[in-house]
């Protein structure tokens, strides 16, 4: 009976939002696509930051399940959540790009949202990681789709780093660290679907990275303006490249050794730095970069129940608990604030 309400609550957000992009898509078919209510061509690529919170938190559901037998598989609901909104987004984006093809360039073209483009692949890889304890076959074809994807996403995205002028280091934020850094999410489904080298590939470019990239932001946010208020969320993101490359090389090596232990303890001072920084981050309204908290600690939640699978320290199990409690606390607000802002034409509007 505990149970009956949260449950109640994310049936009725879920089909609130899921009828509402549907009924967007109807009017996008329909040749409505340039309506004031449809805002299609404000329809952001960042959306995708959604799926990735839900997913993470569907594996972190997945870890506490195991840790404390849960009867009930509730994480099995909010993964086919993740997966049937992972669709809706991908058709309405599909329809902009067919629709819209200059907002899509745009879009592409600009210094800050050009970073968010890999979340569509890493969603695949995420719910690849997710779909390991429900069918391996599945986890496989999403696992090479994602792989694939972000291998050529990055590439281009690098390519446009290297090539364009147009950059300034304001416009440097965590968000940066998704095109390649993203790539560090890939051995953790891989290990069971490809040999390690390939993996070692992968690995290594989003640690290099993650390393450059985190000098980078630091001289820009200690030199230079601070972010603006939407991105301030988005530093949260500093969490993730530490705690998933913990987890990866975990999988990777099999066990916990000195470098495993410098990745963990970073993304959980930088957790602990981050939570210390409560006022700032209670100011800020909302918007859909809040999405951004979501993922990370679903990162540092998981990475928490895997070093005290390794070790047996309980510590690490109690941290690992009390991340996720807040996790779902956050989770189910986020979801309100989105169907609300929504309703309320809050999203998908001119900047």
């Amino acid at each position: 009976m505990p149970l009956l309400k949260p449950m109640l609550l994310l049936k009725l957000l879920s089909n609130k939002l899921i009828n509402y992009i549907c009924g967007q898509i109807f009017n996008s078919l329909s040749g409505k696509a340039m309506t004031k209510d449809l805002r299609l061509n404000n329809f952001p690529i960042s959306f995708f930051s959604v799926i990735l919170g839900l997913t993470g938190f569907s594996i972190a559901f997945q870890k506490v399940e195991e840790i404390i037998s849960l009867p009930i598989h509730l994480s099995y609901y909010f993964l086919w959540f993740a997966v049937a909104l992972f669709i809706i987004l991908s058709l309405i984006y599909l329809i902009k790009i067919i629709k819209l093809p200059n907002e899509v360039k745009m879009e592409f073209n600009h210094p800050i949202k050009l970073n968010f483009f890999p979340t569509f692949p890493i969603s695949f890889l995420l719910l690849s990681i997710a779909f390991l304890e429900v069918d391996k076959d599945i986890s496989k074809y999403l696992w090479f789709t994602g792989v694939i994807l972000l291998f050529l996403v990055t590439i281009k995205i690098l390519s446009i780093w290297m090539e364009k002028d147009k950059f300034q280091i304001t416009h440097m934020s965590p968000a940066w660290f998704i095109p390649p850094v993203g790539s560090i999410v890939i051995p953790i489904a891989g290990v069971v679907h490809y040999p390690s080298e390939l993996l070692w590939f992968f690995f290594s470019i989003g640690i290099m990275f993650w390393l450059i990239l985190l000098i980078i932001f630091f001289n820009r946010i200690i030199f230079h303006n601070p972010l603006p208020s939407k991105l301030i969320p988005t530093l949260f993101i500093l969490i993730a490249p530490p705690a998933i490359g913990f987890i990866s090389y975990v999988r990777l090596i099999g066990e916990i050794d000195a470098f495993a232990k410098i990745l963990y303890y970073f993304a959980l001072f930088l957790t602990i730095l981050l939570f210390s920084q409560f006022k700032m981050f209670k100011k800020i309204e909302f918007f859909l970069s809040w999405w951004a908290y979501s993922f990370p600690l679903s990162a540092i939640s998981i990475a928490s129940f895997l070093m005290f699978h390794k070790t047996q320290i309980v510590a690490f199990k109690f941290i690992g608990l009390a991340i996720f409690a807040f996790l779902v606390g956050l989770i189910f607000y986020l979801l309100v604030k989105t169907v609300q802002s929504i309703s309320k034409k809050q999203i998908c509007i001119d900047e």
